[in-house]
């Protein structure tokens, strides 16, 4: 039991209060009319308040900053249309496990349901995309809330947490107890894995011929990834990852067969599907990896370890399943390793490496965007944080930079929302400044949180951006090209007729918008490259410095992210050229 630390104060001071011994040092807040109280606490607050440009950027900043350090992110807005500008970021948080808390103001409490100005139930408009959620009615409960709310939204499977303060309360004076308990009567946390499961799982392994690892960001964000590699070692099995586990397993080691899925390699994709044995150690069996799930993995045993009850035997049955941190059973199961020969298993995997290898058709003189990420990955000798956005922007810097340490590749997988990269590569590099962050977008992502421009010259936040600009909405106009007889249906997002008469984006031409022009009105630099003679210098000018830098690289649109499994196809049908 805590001392209790009885104090009176005012609804908004103990919110801040609270915050500050929650450890929290940075978040991201727009002011409005109900949450105004909250700003004028927090002006007198040692904490950093980021004035993102629009809610989204500042729920995508909190987001990008929780994904860095691995600590809860902290985003707060008004009510109404502050509050529902929030909510791609808290469905984002939600589908990819990420542990922010999000506060919002909200209209005095006698007020609720009367549709007064800028009132919406932002409680229910959220619930199917958040962990927990509070509407606080008196300020004496703040302190137990917002402690209960940073537990809930870290512990566990993270997540996002919601907590509404009606302006009345925030102006409540209330005698509080700042130390006061958190009462979570009905949450519980697995427990430990017990000898009987750690033997089954080892039992499994003893007789596989061809095992394989699955890996997803329940890796990452149980911090197990030393406890992973000394698994793969030590029993000398294979590992492919998700998207979200990138970085968990470094790709340049002997057993990593990279990221499987549609858009992953061949041969990580034949691995998985042609194992007799896959270990999936916190992910979910997501349809991006499986296709439909009746067709994947067949051939398998299927152990599956998660620490969310309801991923098992949800999309793919389990043939073993246990509740449980990975963390816990990874460490349990290096105690006494089963180390096996593969060698046959093994020289089947080297054959589908070569026969399937990950490239593309080199263009002479032409500024590929796969090129563009390559040399990327070559001047940053492969240590730079990488924030994409969403579309073939985001499968490029997956497949041609090469990741090696946990939080390196930082993406929005489960909802790919556009507008993610550039203000989650903001709160990445807050949360480390000592990094190089680079968000790779494409021109379509980008614009969508452009604005954030402005939040990184006023804050000085020196993230570095790469457009792969094609002028077009990449992804879906590769969807059309493969599946829709390349019927255009509103995906050039350049002039539909240049100058010169002809049809689509060149060149020759122009491409719009300018978007060194437009970083210049931020006063951040810029530059174009339209020639692959000019990228490495461009690059270099770009790395000189801590200042944000825009690369606006021109590709034009050619180019397919490959391979591709049809959506709904298993890996039978995967594309390769």
């Amino acid at each position: 039991m805590s001392e209790k630390k009885l104090i009176e104060m005012r609804g908004n001071h103990i919110v801040v209060r609270m915050l500050e011994e929650l450890g929290v040092k940075t978040m991201f807040a727009y002011p409005g009319g109900f949450s105004l109280e909250l700003h004028q606490a927090l002006s007198k607050s040692p904490i950093r308040v980021i004035l993102p440009r629009n809610e989204q950027g500042g729920a995508f900043g909190a987001d990008g900053f929780a994904r860095m350090s691995g600590e809860v992110g902290v985003c707060m807005a008004t009510s109404g249309p502050g509050a529902t500008n929030l909510l791609t970021g808290v469905a984002d948080c939600y589908m990819d496990s990420i542990p922010v808390v999000f506060i919002t103001g909200q209209v005095p409490a006698d007020m609720i349901g009367k549709n007064v100005f800028q009132e919406t139930d932002i409680i229910g408009m959220t619930r199917p995309v958040v962990k927990h959620s509070y509407l606080v009615l008196d300020a004496a409960d703040i302190p137990r809330i917002l402690r209960e709310a940073f537990y809930l939204a870290k512990s566990g499977r993270p997540g996002p947490v919601l907590v509404d303060i009606p302006k009345n309360v925030q102006q409540q004076i209330a005698m509080v107890d700042l130390n006061a308990e958190m009462d979570l009567p009905s949450y519980f946390l697995p427990s430990k894995p017990a000898a009987a499961d750690i033997d089954r799982i080892k039992a499994m392994i003893k007789i596989s011929k061809r095992p394989c690892i699955y890996i997803g960001g329940g890796i990452i964000s149980s911090g197990s990834s030393a406890e992973l590699r000394k698994f793969a070692e030590s029993y000398n099995i294979p590992v492919v990852s998700t998207l979200m586990g990138l970085g968990a397993f470094p790709e340049d080691h002997p057993l990593s067969l990279r990221w499987l899925g549609m858009h992953g390699m061949a041969y990580a994709n034949y691995a998985a599907n042609e194992c007799d044995l896959l270990l999936a150690f916190g992910a979910r069996f997501d349809d991006r990896v499986t296709g439909t799930p009746s067709s994947f993995a067949t051939k398998a045993q299927i152990v599956h370890v998660d620490i969310d009850e309801s991923e098992i035997n949800k999309n793919k049955p389990a043939t073993f399943s246990l509740v449980a941190d990975i963390k816990d059973v990874l460490t349990e199961l290096n105690k006494a390793p089963v180390r096996q020969d593969y060698s046959e298993w093994f020289a089947q995997i080297a054959e589908w490496k070569r026969d399937y290898p990950l490239s593309y058709v080199h263009k002479a003189g032409k500024l590929q965007p796969q090129l563009v990420v390559e040399k990327l990955y070559e001047l940053t000798e492969g240590k730079a944080v990488i924030v994409p956005g969403v579309g073939q922007h985001q499968m490029w810097a997956a497949q041609y930079y090469r990741y090696s340490y946990p939080r390196q590749y930082l993406t929005s997988g489960g909802l790919g929302s556009m507008g993610f990269g550039l203000p989650a590569a903001m709160g990445a590099k807050l949360a480390a400044p000592e990094k190089l962050v680079i968000n790779i977008d494409g021109d379509g992502s980008f614009q969508m949180n452009i604005q954030e421009l402005g939040t990184l010259f006023v804050e000085g936040i020196g993230v570095k951006m790469v457009i792969l600009d094609n002028q077009h909405l990449g992804m879906v106009a590769q969807w059309e090209d493969r599946f829709y007889g390349h019927n255009r249906g509103n995906t050039v997002l350049g002039f539909s007729r240049g100058s010169c008469g002809r049809e689509g984006s060149c060149i020759g031409c122009g491409t719009y918008p300018d978007f060194v022009a437009i970083a210049a009105g931020y006063k951040i630099k810029g530059r174009h490259v339209y020639d692959v003679a000019e990228l490495e210098d461009a690059i270099k000018e770009m790395l000189s410095n801590d200042e944000p830098f825009i690369l606006d690289v021109h590709t034009g649109y050619e180019e397919h992210v490959l391979p591709m499994i049809p959506a709904g196809k298993d890996y039978h049908s995967i594309i390769l050229e």
